[in-house]
């Protein structure tokens, strides 16, 4: 660690020399996410320091005979936990995994059934993020005919936000007895979740004007006294790729255009890194049909009540739980899959 200190004094260093803000932006850029990638670590080493200092100290406090046995269940149980998040984090290693996440949530065919399904999706993603301490955004709102929603699409702010909700990219199955028929059958229901990395504005992606195909309406969605009384809302369509993206959370049309080339953006570069890569089998996946047998996860309500991962084979039997957003343990155990299984596939090369 003394190596890892002494690396972050000599950025610091740099840092403070007012030389350093007349280098290239790119260079700033990455001296400064070296900085905090070394403070975070140095900043972990100290936590589980402290946590193995207070632990050893409630140990000394037992072997005395004072009764610590509930303090000492205590803090193991949190450094466990913090083992836990530490070694998912481990996991992310894709270039993008650290950014920010543009998520879109489309009901899959039923109508209304799919619709109300793809607005508790939206529900547990945002508690999620709240649990997180992260922030969000809705940038585009479409509402259902009766209930639900059309689409929807927001922005997950926060580090490794990406990283974390990747695992999430498929299609989404509910099983229940259905709220909206009047014979109380049950209903099964289909919803995908794609998501793509915020990408910097730095980035090389050239959109030509001529390639756009810019429509204006009034939004729809719920917003406030100003909603629907100017076309503000934007919808870009990228000609070439058909890439369709829309805005409407702001009163300026101005604002939501500038959103909107952004998410288009982001897009059209995972698009582009697809293609280098030759990886499109995430991308085709979550754009498989929404329908049976091409579900990632499955969400019954009746006549049972299980959350099963078809990935990973993780259940879990307190729904409620993780349609409120408690949605860690699905995700730690899919980084933990594919990373044993890029492991296999190193070890046969």
């Amino acid at each position: 660690m003394e190596g890892k200190r002494a690396q972050l004094q000599k950025i610091e260093e740099r840092i403070s020399d007012p030389a350093f803000w007349g280098t290239a932006e790119d260079s700033q850029k990455k001296l400064l996410q070296k900085r905090s990638q070394l403070a975070d670590v140095l900043t972990l080493v100290e936590e589980y320091q402290d946590s193995l200092g207070d632990l050893q100290a409630l140990i000394e406090l037992y072997n005395e005979g004072e009764d610590v046995v509930a303090d000492v269940r205590k803090e193991i149980f949190e450094l466990e936990r913090r083992l836990s998040a530490t070694e998912v984090k481990t996991l992310l290693s894709g270039p993008h995994d650290p950014n920010n996440a543009i998520v879109t949530i489309h009901p899959g065919a039923g109508g209304t059934e799919s619709q109300d399904w793809a607005e508790m999706l939206l529900r547990m993603y945002l508690r999620w993020a709240e649990r997180h301490g992260r922030k969000t955004e809705v940038t585009d709102y479409q509402v259902g005919e009766e209930a639900g929603i059309r689409s929807v699409t927001f922005l997950v702010q926060g580090k490794f936000a990406y990283g974390y909700l990747s695992p999430e990219i498929g299609v989404h199955r509910l099983v229940r007895i259905s709220p909206f028929d009047a014979g109380a059958r049950r209903h099964t229901s289909f919803a995908s979740v794609f998501i793509t990395p915020e990408i910097e504005e730095d980035v090389d992606i050239v959109i030509d004007e001529k390639d756009l195909r810019i429509d204006t309406y009034r939004s729809s969605g719920a917003g406030g006294q100003h909603v629907n009384v100017t076309d503000s809302a934007v919808r870009l369509t990228h000609i070439p790729t058909g890439v369709v993206v829309q805005c409407q959370n702001e009163r300026s049309q101005h604002r939501n255009k500038a959103t909107a080339m952004k998410i288009l953006k982001s897009r059209l570069y995972e698009l582009e890194m697809e293609k280098k890569r030759k990886e499109l089998d995430k991308l085709e996946e979550s754009k498989a049909e929404i329908a049976w047998g091409s579900q990632i996860r499955s969400y019954v309500l009746h006549p049972y009540r299980l959350v099963k991962d078809h990935r990973t084979k993780l259940e879990a039997g307190d729904v409620d739980s993780v349609l409120d957003g408690k949605l860690d343990p699905f995700i730690s155990a899919y980084l933990k899959q594919k990373s044993q299984e890029k492991s296999k596939e190193e070890t046969k090369k």
